[in-house]
């Protein structure tokens, strides 16, 4: 399946961003092409409903919660609950704390001993096993982490999200995911907060669904919760440095996750600083 947008009017645009493509820290411009998209910034949330807004997260210090055989690692019950129960692959991104720059991405896959899908996480049941894939190095926001999420905060979303729709400049890698090839609507240029260059950052990206239409382009800028709370959370390809609310990783991981997600799977990402996905 392949998704179309239509250009936007530049000044739409520019008004949407609040991403990885869009305003800065204050102290340096991030730059798009005029007709490009950004990784604008939305709320996070965990609550009990995917993508809705939460807000607690486990004091500093706290012991992690003992894991049970079939337990997805590093997560604690509250974080487990909120994994739907259809989810077949599960995207784990830990922060090393509430204001790192920097986290490890790890692609869960849900198996059961007689090779079936199980009915859920951690079930009780004996026969549900998550399969873990390779360890990957990642950039998330400049400010590190928030559990309520406002444009231009420069802090990525901790929370529970779907991931159903990607794009980017570069053709199809060979993804199952909706996938909207658009060479300039994927355009970014100048220098990100350590004044590395952002060109090439969207040739890959998958909509991560916070303060977002599911089911369209990364470049819809639908925005279900309001403008304030930001969106255009994304993976993208790295660029050497933090983002603006998004997650990013090698082109060769990126490559590789576009062609592993499988929305016949129902994937989700589980994301935020360490602390608060062990509650």
């Amino acid at each position: 399946m392949r998704v179309r947008i239509p250009a936007v009017a530049t000044a739409l645009l520019i008004a949407a961003l609040a991403g990885c493509a869009g305003p800065g820290d204050g102290s340096r411009k991030h730059a798009t092409d005029a007709r490009g998209t950004a990784d604008a910034k939305a709320p996070a949330g965990r609550s009990g409903a995917v993508g809705a807004p939460t807000g607690t997260h486990s004091p500093a210090g706290r012991p992690a919660p003992a894991e049970r055989p079939g337990d997805l690692p590093g997560l604690g019950p509250r974080t487990r609950a909120e994994v739907p129960r259809d989810a077949e692959q599960v995207v784990v991104v830990t922060g090393g704390g509430r204001d790192a720059t920097r986290s490890t991405v790890v692609l869960y896959e849900r198996s059961t001993a007689s090779g079936k899908t199980g009915d859920r996480e951690g079930d009780g049941g004996g026969g549900t096993a998550w399969r873990a894939g390779p360890s990957w190095k990642a950039h998330n926001a400049a400010r590190g982490w928030t559990d309520h999420h406002r444009q231009g905060d420069l802090r990525s979303p901790a929370g529970v999200f779907r991931l159903t729709d990607a794009g980017g400049k570069l053709p199809d890698p060979g993804t199952r995911l909706s996938y909207d090839h658009a060479v300039q609507g994927f355009t970014i240029s100048g220098t990100g907060a350590e004044g590395e260059p952002l060109a090439g950052a969207f040739d890959y990206v998958v909509a991560i669904d916070y303060n977002r239409k599911a089911g369209t382009s990364p470049r819809d800028w639908t925005r279900p919760l309001g403008a304030d709370r930001g969106g255009g959370i994304w993976f993208h390809v790295d660029h050497d440095g933090p983002t603006q609310g998004c997650i990013s990783l090698s082109r060769a991981h990126m490559r590789t996750l576009l062609r592993t997600l499988d929305p016949a799977r129902h994937p989700v990402v589980v994301m935020g600083p360490a602390d608060s996905l062990a509650d």
